[in-house]
């Protein structure tokens, strides 16, 4: 059993992140910046209020934990990095005990078949811009880090990432998308949930980022 704080636990990831790792037993502490956002936690999990970029409210929760998950967003590319530069502080500050950090990445960073990042491709919606800025900022920030701080950024498909259905099943890639026999790369945000849990339990990608797909 792992000791999990879950950042961003009331939105459409960080919900279904807290509901897996709970159902597999683990010790789960859910944060929230608004408590109004979720009216209701699975059994035993800890509903707490607090912001990611907020250091000190970080370095409080990191103490008795084994895992910092981030699944926060918003069009403010500061946040991304705020939130990065938070966590890496308080794991570094218990290290080499301290917290792996592992952070619900973008796919606009991930590369397509010419090695183009899809953020760069032509039509990427501009609407999506900020937020993806943020996102590959985050990325350049862990990867900035030293050996002292373990991370792992996992990426979920460019386009189609979805709720859905909870299979249990999923393949991983690197920083290509994993595609499936149409060509696309999607996945639910039920496996994407499954997929992460799966690297706390068994970890497979440390200080890297991956992705995931069907």
């Amino acid at each position: 059993m792992s000791r999990i704080v879950v950042f961003g636990a009331a939105g459409k990831a960080g919900s279904r992140v807290v509901a897996e790792a709970a159902a597999r037993g683990h010790e789960v502490t859910a944060v929230v910046r608004d408590r109004s956002r979720i009216t209701s936690v699975p059994g035993g999990v800890r509903l707490v209020s607090g912001d990611v970029t907020d250091p000190g409210t970080v370095a409080g929760l990191a103490e008795d934990a084994d895992a910092l998950v981030l699944t926060v967003g918003g069009p403010d590319a500061l946040l991304y990095t705020d939130a990065v530069a938070s966590v890496a502080s308080a794991a570094r500050a218990l290290a080499p005990a301290g917290p792996r950090i592992l952070h619900m990445g973008g796919g606009a960073s991930l590369l397509d078949a010419d090695g183009v990042r899809f953020f760069d491709g032509p039509g990427f919606p501009e609407e999506f811009k900020p937020y993806a800025v943020g996102q590959i900022r985050a990325l350049d920030a862990y990867l900035g880090l030293g050996a002292d701080v373990t991370w792992t950024y996992l990426s979920p498909p460019p386009v189609h990432f979805a709720p859905g259905e909870r299979t249990g099943r999923y393949r991983t890639g690197l920083d290509h998308p994993v595609t499936g026999a149409d060509g696309r790369a999607r996945i639910s945000y039920e496996d994407y949930a499954v997929a992460l849990v799966d690297e706390i339990e068994n970890p497979r990608h440390l200080n890297r980022r991956f992705t995931v797909g069907y």
